[in-house]
C-alpha cells in the first residue's frame, strides 16, 4: 500500500463524482441511437483527436509499459518508437475515407462496417465473434489497471478497487453513452499528460539527466541499454523488433474500439486537424511511460520481480517518493484517466455490437430506435458486471493481455478496414479470410510463445498472413458490385462535379437557387457525398 490518506479519498472522490456527472449529462442529450452510439456524428478534431488518443493509449501505458521496459531495458522503447507515429497512419488513411464510407452504408457500428463493405452471412458473426472475444480482453486488462490503482490510492484490498474504479465506468457509460464517453477522454487526456510530464520532470533530475541514465544502467547490466533486450534475449531477432514497431505504428487501424472514433467525426475535413492533434499530443506523451520505467530499475529496486515486487507499480511508486500527498494522488488519478478512457470505449462498442449487430441484427429486426438505446444500455451493464467478476480472478499482467489482445485484433480486421476504402477489388472471400488466418495465427502464436524459437512477433506474423489471405482472398472470390465500386470512389472523392459550380455569378440566378447554391458552397454537404470541384 502506498496510498490511504484524506487527501487520496478527496481527489478520488472529487474526480470520479465528476465523471458520473458528465455521464448523467449527457444522458439527457442522447435522443437517438445514433447520438447514443455516435455522438450523433459531430465530434469535432479537438474531440476526436484526443479520444483517438486516450482510447489508445489505456492503464498499459501506466503500467503494462513501464513494467516491460524496468524488465527489458530500451528494447521496449521499439514500441513506443512505433506509437508516435500511430496517430499519422490511423488517421491519415482512414480518417476521411472511412468517415464517408461509413456516412453512405449507414453504419452506426464498425463490425456493421465490415458486414456492409463486405456482404455476406457469415462476415459480421466472424468480426462480431472475434471483436466482442478480444475487446474483452482489454477490458479486463482495464479493470484490472483500475483495481492496482485504486488499491494503491485508497489503501483497500484489491477486490474492492475493482468493483469501485470498474462501477464507475461501468455507470458513466451505461448512462451517458459515446458522448460522455469522449468528453471524459477529453478531459482525461489533458490530467494525463499534465501529470505524466510533471512526474517525468522530477525522475529525470533524480538520475541525472539521460546520459546519468544510460550510465547507472550501463554499470548495472551493459544489456539493459541495448537494443536487443536485457540479456541480449532478442539478439538478431529482427521480427520481434519489427512486429513491436509495427503493432502500434500500424496495429490501430485493426481497431474496432478506435476507428469508430473516425465513424463519429463532424466532418471528413476535420481529419487533417486531428492528425496534426493527434500527433502532438502523442509526442508529448508517448515516450514518456516507457523512461520511466528504465528511472524505476536505478531509484526502485525494490519493484524487480526477481525481489517479489511488482514492476507495473513504478509510476505509482515514483508519484509517492517525489510528489508531495495531493500532487501525488493527482498523479494516481491521471492513471485512473487512461484506465477508464479505454475501458469505457471499449464497453461503448461491447455495447454497440451487441445491440445493433447481435440483437437487431438477428433477434428483432425492427427494433425501434428506443429499443436499439435500451438493449445497447443493458449489454453495457451485463458485459459491465461480467467483467468486474472475471477480472477479480486476476488474469494475466497488463502488457501481455494488451499487447495480445491488440495484436490479434490489429491481424484479423486491419487489412479489411484498410482495404475496404483503398482497394475497390477487396471483396467478401478475402475479408472472411482475413479475419479467420489472423486470429488463428495470432491465437496459436501466442499460446504456443512461439515468438521467441522463431524470432517471429505475434503481430508481425499474423499481419503477413492476414494481408496475404485478404489479396489472394479478393482475387479469388468474386468483385464487389458496381454500386460499391462507385461508392468507394465517392468516399474517396474522385467523383467531379462540373468546374465553376461554386463560382457561377449569383446574381443572375433566381434568389431561391442562389440560397441552395450558397449553401452548397459555404457547408460540407457536397464533400460529405463524394463529390469535390474540378
Amino acid at each position: 500500500m502506498i496510498g490511504g490518506g484524506v487527501t487520496e479519498y478527496v481527489v478520488l472522490m472529487i474526480y470520479l463524482i465528476g465523471m458520473i456527472g458528465i455521464g448523467v449529462y449527457w444522458a439527457k442529450h442522447s435522443k437517438t441511437s445514433e447520438d447514443y452510439l455516435l455522438g450523433g456524428r459531430k465530434i469535432g478534431s479537438v474531440l476526436t483527436a484526443l479520444t483517438l488518443q486516450t482510447t489508445s493509449m489505456s492503464g498499459y501505458m501506466f503500467m503494462g509499459g513501464p513494467a516491460q521496459t524496468y524488465q527489458d531495458g530500451y528494447f521496449t522503447l521499439w514500441y513506443a518508437v512505433g506509437d508516435g507515429g500511430g496517430a499519422i497512419f490511423n488517421v491519415g488513411i482512414l480518417g476521411k475515407r472511412m468517415r464517408r464510407l461509413s456516412y453512405y452504408l449507414g453504419c452506426l457500428s464498425p463490425i456493421e462496417y465490415i458486414e456492409k463493405r463486405y456482404p455476406g452471412p457469415a462476415t459480421r458473426v466472424i468480426a462480431a465473434a472475434i471483436a466482442i472475444c478480444f475487446v474483452y480482453g482489454y477490458v479486463l486488462a482495464q479493470f484490472l489497471s483500475a483495481g492496482k490503482t485504486m488499491s494503491a490510492l485508497l489503501g483497500v484490498p484489491l477486490p474492492v478497487a475493482i468493483i469501485i474504479g470498474a462501477g464507475v465506468i461501468v455507470f458513466y457509460t451505461f448512462a451517458g453513452g459515446y458522448l460522455a464517453v469522449a468528453w471524459t477522454d477529453f478531459i482525461q487526456g489533458i490530467v494525463m499528460v499534465c501529470s505524466m510530464v510533471m512526474i517525468f520532470v522530477l525522475a529525470w533530475n533524480q538520475v541525472g539527466g539521460l546520459t546519468g541514465l544510460n550510465e547507472q544502467l550501463t554499470a548495472l547490466d551493459p544489456t539493459y541499454t541495448g537494443m536487443w533486450g536485457r540479456g541480449d534475449a532478442y539478439l538478431g531477432q529482427w521480427g520481434v523488433v519489427a512486429g513491436a514497431v509495427g503493432v502500434y505504428l500500424i496495429g490501430y487501424m485493426g481497431l474496432p474500439h478506435v476507428v469508430i472514433r473516425h465513424m463519429a467525426m463532424e466532418s471528413p475535413k476535420l481529419a487533417k486537424q486531428t492528425v496534426v492533434i493527434a500527433t502532438v499530443w502523442n509526442q508529448m506523451f508517448i515516450f514518456i511511460p516507457y523512461i520511466m520505467g528504465l528511472m524505476g530499475i536505478l531509484l526502485l529496486p525494490q519493484l524487480d520481480p526477481a525481489k517479489g515486487g511488482d514492476p507495473e507499480m513504478v509510476v505509482l511508486e515514483l508519484a509517492y517518493m517525489l510528489l508531495p500527498g495531493v500532487l501525488a494522488a493527482i498523479v494516481l488519478v491521471a492513471i485512473m484517466s487512461a484506465i477508464m478512457s479505454t475501458a469505457d470505449a471499449q464497453l461503448m462498442l461491447m455495447g454497440t455490437m451487441l445491440g445493433r449487430d447481435i440483437y437487431q441484427r438477428y433477434i428483432n429486426k425492427n427494433a425501434t430506435d428506443k429499443q436499439l438505446m435500451s438493449v445497447s444500455r443493458i449489454c453495457i451493464l451485463v458485459v459491465g458486471v461480467i467483467s468486474i467478476i472475471i477480472a477479480l480472478i486476476r488474469p494475466p499482467g497488463v502488457f501481455d493481455l494488451v499487447v495480445f489482445s491488440f495484436s490479434t485484433l490489429g491481424s484479423s480486421f486491419l487489412p479489411s478496414y484498410v482495404g475496404a476504402v483503398w482497394w475497390k477489388r477487396g471483396n467478401t472471400t478475402g475479408c472472411v479470410a482475413s479475419m479467420i488466418c489472423g486470429c488463428i495465427v495470432s491465437i496459436i502464436w501466442e499460446a504456443a510463445d512461439l515468438a521467441g524459437p522463431t524470432g517471429m512477433h505475434t503481430f508481425f506474423i499474423g499481419i503477413i498472413v492476414s494481408i496475404a489471405a485478404y489479396v489472394i482472398g479478393s482475387l479469388v472470390g468474386k468483385p464487389p458490385t458496381k454500386e460499391m465500386q462507385d461508392m468507394i470512389d465517392r468516399a474517396a472523392c474522385k467523383t467531379k462535379i462540373p468546374a465553376g459550380f461554386a463560382t457561377v455569378n449569383y446574381k443572375d440566378i433566381a434568389p431561391e437557387t442562389n440560397g441552395v447554391l450558397t449553401f452548397l458552397k459555404d457547408s460540407n454537404y457536397m464533400e460529405e457525398r463524394g463529390f469535390q470541384p474540378v
